[in-house]
């Protein structure tokens, strides 16, 4: 790889596990901050990865973490915060405020070292400033930061706008999977809004061979599964994979917005949000006649069918059987 070394900001969540483990695979050295290294352990195997202990909201931390580094890989996101206008005080700080800070900070690194540098962002599908979210007009205005910064700067951009992403160790499929196991009825907010899952696997593979590629510099690439479903169609799938046959009751929008308050203050954290309804406004899927960019060579991506594999209790290596099994091999 041309892009040796990798900081990788959001390494330690499901998705940046999975960025991490293919860089390596492919000769990279990646430095992942964490405020709490104990969230890294899963990464402490991997031979060529770093953790380092500290915060990347901190400026002057983040001008140190820059020194010497070929790119930056920022994957971080939330899915909830306090209310506010356009949105919160949360979604502001890790959407918008953090990609103008890493790009800051890489524009005086690069003049440093008098030398380019690389700079992938995932946003997410549907990012918008007018988006009917303030999760997705965040996101929109992060683009919009990170974009202005980099225009006439060494910074080579580019930019991934995933839809919901599956994997063994998501938030997702496995939530429905649990509460199915629990509740005899799912009754469910936004049950017809729609969504193309795409496979982590998939989504790592799309950054790294997007780093050293010159012709995705400047662009922006959505990222989407080969299948629409309904959320209804997902829920049904998880629970039955998990071998529970549950009906599925969708609410009306009061009676949703009416339960999407109270699970915002579910212990252990918000299951479900008013602003996660709002995202569901829009459907979170790819524009019509989409397919995955040439230039980022995917091949097939896989189908939300897989999960079937760990969801069922066949362990981390499930989702490889059942894919091994749909290619016919």
């Amino acid at each position: 790889m041309k892009h040796q070394r990798i900081l990788l900001i959001g390494g330690t969540g499901f998705i940046g596990r999975a960025i991490a483990g293919e860089l390596v695979n492919r000769g990279a050295s990646v430095t992942v901050p964490t405020r709490r290294a104990v969230r890294g352990r899963e990464l402490l195997p991997l031979p060529t990865v770093r953790l380092v202990e500290t915060d990347v909201n901190d400026h002057a931390a983040l001008a140190r973490l820059m020194v010497g580094q070929d790119a930056v890989i920022n994957l971080v996101g939330i899915l909830h915060s306090r209310r506010g206008e356009p949105y919160g005080p949360d979604f502001a700080r890790a959407h918008v405020d953090l990609p103008r800070a890493i790009a800051v900070a890489m524009k005086a690194e690069a003049a440093r070292a008098g030398r380019p540098l690389r700079l992938l962002h995932m946003s997410a599908l549907g990012a918008d400033s007018a988006g009917p979210s303030m999760y997705l007009r965040s996101k929109g205005d992060g683009e919009a930061a990170l974009r202005g910064e980099a225009a006439g700067s060494a910074l080579a951009l580019t930019v991934f706008r995933p839809s919901v992403v599956f994997g063994p160790d998501d938030s997702f499929l496995n939530l429905f999977a649990r509460l199915a196991g629990i509740a005899p009825v799912l009754a469910l907010g936004g049950a017809e809004a729609r969504f193309q899952p795409v496979f982590v696997d998939d989504v790592a593979r799309a950054f790294v061979n997007a780093l050293d590629n010159a012709e995705t510099v400047g662009r922006s690439y959505e990222l989407c599964g080969p299948t629409v479903y309904s959320l209804r169609e997902l829920v049904k799938f998880a629970a039955q994979s998990a071998g529970h046959r549950r009906c599925v009751v969708g609410l009306p929008g009061p009676l949703a917005r009416l339960q999407a308050l109270a699970l915002e203050y579910a212990p252990g954290g918000p299951l479900m949000s008013r602003d996660n309804l709002d995202s569901m406004k829009a459907d979170n899927v790819a524009p019509a006649g989409w397919a995955p960019a040439p230039e980022l060579h995917l091949g097939p991506l896989a189908s939300v069918e897989i999960a079937a594999g760990w969801l069922g209790g066949l362990g981390r290596t499930g989702h490889l059987d059942a894919f091994r099994r749909a290619a016919g091999r």
